[in-house]
């Protein structure tokens, strides 16, 4: 389904591509390094190069990520627009026209959500199925701002959404607070559950989750529903409540003594496990100390996925023979396909209502309020919203 879109796009007679030049005047919050506010910079064209698409931001979320980048934890190229969560709709595509991972022919006002990665689909891993580890990948809010990608992350009016990028046709139905993270925690989840699948079937297994962030919260729900026995450990007791109400069977604080009522042996046992270990292990929360307790945790024959550490810690020693003898398959999992992000989107659109994922969104700032967003995103659990809509 397609609507009308606020943005009237003009189109100059192309030389190479398509230029196209959006009215109201895109323009992109940019950010030039730590201790230095965002700047509104406007962009007044954009030039499409075949299979590429111009969208409108409906809604984009503050990630996880965003607030580490600021906060300088995380290094990146600056100038840079961050921001890879967002909802929006088309209002230009490149010559050739662009079509959807379900193969759909995007029009005018189609609303989309669209994957963190952009892929060059020729190299040698890319030949191989892991575009999402391409060898000349670019990301969504990653990238220093250059000229022809101006609009390169969320936190604008506008995303230039180059080809090469999977883009999913979003419901109508869903709200955009439901909608945005899906091209982040939504895909990454359901990449981590298939990894963590052909190894171990999800239904009858005690899954442990470790963190109840958004990566978490997600976790819990899909897991869930897959028919696992579903164990969330998190220090923080508001967080563990949150994940109650994401399907957690039982929840554990990762500080308590073995023998205490709120210790992982305690909740594993009181979502039905066998003694104190669980034969899927997800860490999702970027703790070190996390990592060491899964490793150890995990029975006989299980997996452990990490997904939840993506910048430089501490290192992990693991003995050799821990894992010979006790057969554990330890994977990975950074970025994802795009049959993650179509899974995404499907789940959210069955599951939105039996879950408070729209609740996940605490407040929507207009997007000048950038730099506000991102202080409240770092002291709050849920998400921050920027509309560029926002009054």
């Amino acid at each position: 389904m397609t609507r009308t879109v606020a943005t009237r796009v003009l189109a100059p007679p192309p030389r190479l591509g398509k230029g196209v030049s959006a009215f109201p005047l895109a323009s992109a919050m940019v950010w030039s390094g730590a201790g230095h506010p965002h700047e509104a910079v406007a962009v007044p064209g954009v030039r499409l190069a075949p299979g590429d698409v111009l969208v409108e931001v409906e809604l984009t979320t503050v990630c996880g990520s965003d607030v580490h980048t600021v906060a300088g934890h995380r290094a990146a190229p600056t100038p840079l627009v961050l921001g890879h969560e967002q909802v929006g709709r088309v209002v230009a595509v490149g010559r050739g026209g662009a079509r959807s991972v379900e193969g759909v022919r995007l029009e005018i006002g189609t609303r989309v959500v669209w994957s963190v990665v952009v892929a060059c689909g020729r190299c040698a891993r890319c030949r191989r199925g892991l575009g999402h580890t391409c060898l000349n990948l670019q990301k969504y809010g990653h990238e220093r701002m250059r000229r022809g990608w101006e609009l390169s992350g969320g936190f604008a009016t506008h995303v230039h959404v180059l080809a090469g990028t999977a883009i999913v046709i979003a419901p109508e139905h869903l709200p955009a607070a439901v909608l945005a993270p899906a091209s982040c925690a939504t895909a990454t989840v359901a990449a981590v559950l298939e990894a963590a699948s052909a190894i171990v079937p999800i239904e009858n297994s005690v899954v442990v989750i470790a963190g109840a962030g958004m990566l978490g919260l997600t976790a819990a729900a899909m897991a869930k529903d897959a028919g696992a026995h579903v164990v969330v450990s998190d220090p923080d007791e508001a967080r563990r409540r949150g994940a109650l109400a994401f399907g957690a069977d039982a929840v554990a604080d990762p500080r308590a003594a073995a023998t205490h009522p709120s210790s992982l042996a305690a909740a594993i046992a009181a979502a039905g496990g066998r003694g104190s270990g669980c034969t899927i292990a997800l860490e999702l929360s970027g703790s070190a100390s996390a990592v060491r307790t899964l490793v150890d945790l995990v029975d006989v024959g299980g997996v452990v996925i990490f997904a939840g550490t993506v910048s430089p810690g501490a290192g992990l020693r693991v003995d050799p023979e821990h894992i010979v003898r006790r057969l554990l398959t330890i994977r990975g999992v950074h970025n994802y396909a795009p049959r993650h992000l179509e899974q995404a989107v499907a789940y959210l659109a069955g599951a939105w209502q039996r879950y408070p994922f729209a609740q996940q969104v605490a407040r929507v700032l207009p997007l000048e309020a950038v730099d506000e967003a991102l202080a409240l995103a770092a002291v709050s659990g849920p998400r921050i919203g920027l509309s560029p809509t926002q009054p």
